[in-house]
């Protein structure tokens, strides 16, 4: 027996999104596939906003780049839990190390500080899935 995905719909995706504060970027390095776990926090108009280093990698690689971010909670007694991604547009900027704060629904981790910038996924498609827990696979 095989546990199916069950859709949420995007409210409850956004009500899951404020339930934690690390998930994942998904982005392309030189075409390849690229994850990193983000501490993220989502503004008042349901961006999702990442710090950064002004120099990184990540920023040169995100900047106007379509990207995704995940969230998750799962159980590792019986796999139950659910996912949601977010899809979207990511837009690098300093307006908040410029006194410009963006208005927050998640507590955040501390604003960005000097070399850094906010990376702010502005969602396109928000979707999610729940699965309910089965019993764990014999060998």
């Amino acid at each position: 027996m095989t546990a199916e995905f069950t859709p949420l719909d995007e409210l409850e995706c956004l009500r899951l999104l404020g339930r934690t504060a690390v998930g994942r970027l998904v982005y392309t390095v030189g075409a390849l596939p690229a994850v990193m776990p983000f501490r993220y926090r989502i503004a008042a108009d349901g961006s999702v906003l990442l710090h950064a280093h002004t120099d990184s990698e990540i920023t040169r690689a995100v900047a106007d780049a379509v990207v995704a971010f995940e969230v998750s909670a799962l159980s590792e007694a019986d796999g139950s839990g659910w996912s949601v991604t977010v899809l979207g547009r990511a837009d690098v900027t300093s307006d908040i190390l410029e006194g410009r704060p963006v208005p927050a629904v998640v507590p955040a981790p501390a604003e960005p500080a000097a070399g850094h910038v906010t990376i702010r996924i502005r969602p396109e498609l928000v979707t999610g899935r729940s699965l309910p827990g089965s019993p764990p696979c014999e060998a």
